[in-house]
């Protein structure tokens, strides 16, 4: 972020950070769930198996539940830079 004494250009630091978000996502989702980059981006290519007219699920429910979790808080992250920049503008 800019000092409140230097004129911004406020289009350039939302655009700035919010290109940061999807990198913070996958970083905060392989530390939580323990994924390599990797394995992080077959999840997400990956769609539910059948094996014997059962579904193989692709996350557990505690990987759901944690993944949702995370994009609160990139949302959350979003909103207070938002506020921010507002506020210094």
């Amino acid at each position: 972020m800019t000092t409140e004494s230097e004129p911004m250009n406020i289009l350039n630091e939302l655009h700035t950070e919010i290109s940061k978000l999807p990198i913070f996502f996958r970083e905060r989702v392989c530390e939580e769930c323990n994924y390599s980059t990797p394995t992080f981006y077959r999840k997400i290519k990956g769609h539910n198996r059948w094996t014997e007219n059962k579904p193989i699920q692709v996350l557990s429910n505690a990987e759901r539940e944690k993944i949702c979790e995370i994009a609160e808080e990139v949302a959350t992250r979003l909103v207070a830079l938002i506020g921010e920049v507002k506020e210094n503008n």
